[in-house]
Formats: C-alpha cells, sequence, structure tokens
C-alpha cells in the first residue's frame, strides 16, 4: 500500500502560513519543530485528510520567486470536502478570494480560490 504522505509548499514566512491555513482553510497543525538556523518542520493537514501540507519556508531568489506560482498559473492543490456550501461560506467570511462563483461539474461542485500567496486550488464536493 502507498500513499502521498506529504506536499511541500513554499511559503515566505511560516506563521502567516500556519495562521492562513488553520485559520482561513481550517487546518489543523500537526507539527511545528525547530531545526535551527531559523529552519522549521511544519506540517498542516486539512480537516479529515491523509494527505499534509510541509510549510516549506523559500530560500534564495530561486524559491522566493516561486512562492505564490508553483504550477505556472494553473491550479495545483485540491481540496476535497463534504459539505462544499458551509465551507465555501466559512472560508469566504475569513477572507479567502475565490475567482467564480460555484459551478456544477459532471464531478461535482467546484469553485476556484487562491491561497494567501496566490497559488490557485479547487474547492472541491465531488458527487
Amino acid at each position: 500500500m502507498a500513499y502521498l504522505g506529504l506536499v511541500a509548499l513554499l511559503v515566505r514566512d511560516y506563521d502567516e502560513a500556519i495562521e492562513y491555513f488553520t485559520g482561513a482553510l481550517g487546518f489543523t497543525l500537526r507539527e511545528d519543530l525547530d531545526q535551527g538556523n531559523g529552519k522549521r518542520w511544519v506540517v498542516v493537514d486539512p480537516p479529515g485528510g491523509e494527505t499534509g501540507l510541509l510549510l516549506a519556508r523559500a530560500v534564495g531568489d530561486e524559491q522566493q520567486a516561486r512562492v505564490g506560482d508553483q504550477h505556472g498559473g494553473r491550479v495545483g492543490f485540491f481540496l476535497n470536502v463534504h459539505d462544499f456550501s458551509a465551507t465555501h461560506m466559512r472560508m469566504s467570511q475569513h477572507g479567502v478570494r475565490f475567482e467564480e462563483e460555484p459551478r456544477h461539474e459532471v464531478f461535482g461542485t467546484v469553485a476556484i480560490f487562491r491561497d494567501l500567496y496566490g497559488n490557485r486550488w479547487d474547492l472541491v464536493q465531488l458527487t
């Protein structure tokens, strides 16, 4: 058996990323370990999810240039939820910027949003 354990997400600052993902998106802070020299191992999980995000502070010009555009402008993350309406409303109340109104597709209900850095995500409730 195999599963995707973590996905690294480049961030500008650990604390602002933790605040956004736990506050606006409702994720849980699973780990926040000091690794020395300003580096931390920070993992957040979506509610009920198996795959977490490793919030990796960008170091150097090359990584910093990719913060907010890790997928070249495409949707790169998919947040699946069981109650689209309630999640969409809660996220909107926490200042999450949606690019579109929710739409119904053959696979379910979806709306694109951007995280605090500009990365594009799909909020999805599968049919």
